[in-house]
């Protein structure tokens, strides 16, 4: 691995509470796909794990709740013929997946007023508009 993974600030992924799981992959790779497991499944138990602070852990597991299975968070990475570089995949993308699931929530929008004269020249508009409009029907002309 290419050390620990960051998910946010100086909080890290760590490597003991991760657990790999190697399998065959599918897709391209010539005589070499049938004996090399490269596909990776890298597991993450959230619900048990004291690495995330507990206010990131609960967001985190009310936002991947449709992810999660059992409380733990499982990620698959199989893009690559190499078993090292989708290892990397997958711990990148479960680090991406945590921070993201940790944000804090966006601040509340602050409702702005229109202001009256705005108000005003758009109905102005709206009336000249109208008018000019009127003014193109042919009731008058006989």
């Amino acid at each position: 691995m290419s050390g620990p993974y960051v998910i946010r600030g100086s909080v890290t992924l760590p490597e003991s509470e991760l657990q790999w799981r190697f399998s065959r992959s599918s897709g391209p790779g010539g005589q070499h796909v049938n004996t090399s497991d490269s596909q990776v499944e890298l597991r993450f138990d959230l619900a048990a794990t004291e690495a995330l602070p507990p206010v990131w852990k609960e967001r985190a597991l009310q936002r991947l709740a449709g992810r999660i299975s059992g409380g733990v968070l499982s990620v698959r990475a199989s893009e690559h013929r190499s078993q090292w570089r989708n290892r990397e995949a997958a711990a990148v993308r479960l680090a991406t997946l945590l921070a993201e699931a940790t944000a804090p929530p966006p601040r509340p929008r602050k409702p702005t007023r229109i202001p009256r004269g705005i108000n005003e020249r758009r109905l102005r508009e709206k009336k000249q508009r109208a008018d000019t409009k009127r003014g193109r029907s042919g009731r008058d002309w006989h």
